[in-house]
């Protein structure tokens, strides 16, 4: 049976099946979870962190363009990204790290 997450705008069926693999089944406990949950369930579930994947499932649960996210709210969603890779990772980065995973590939 094929989960409904994909009738979720912006929501194709890879994210939906890693959804789905990380214990979120459908689009309504997606929703009633919001989508911070829902990105912590997928890095537990051992998802590689990426800050655009984060934002685009915040936009998708609110209906709008991924692209949509900018300025103020974009960097708010950045902080809440980063303390929450901080908070899965068991350790804030700082220093060269920070640095570095503002620029490049995200440590798994």
């Amino acid at each position: 049976m094929e989960s409904d997450l994909v009738t979720i705008k912006h929501i194709g069926p890879a994210t939906a099946k890693a959804l789905v693999a990380a214990g979120v089944p459908d689009a309504a406990s997606l929703r009633a979870m919001g989508a911070h949950e829902a990105y912590r369930a997928l890095l537990v579930a051992g998802e590689k962190p990426h800050f655009i994947g984060y934002y685009v499932l915040h936009m998708a649960l609110q209906g709008r363009p991924w692209n949509d996210c900018q300025g103020a709210e974009k960097a708010v969603l950045r902080e809440r990204f980063d303390s929450l890779l901080a908070e899965v990772r068991g350790t804030p980065l700082t220093g060269i790290e920070a640095a570095l995973d503002q620029i490049g590939p995200r440590r798994p």
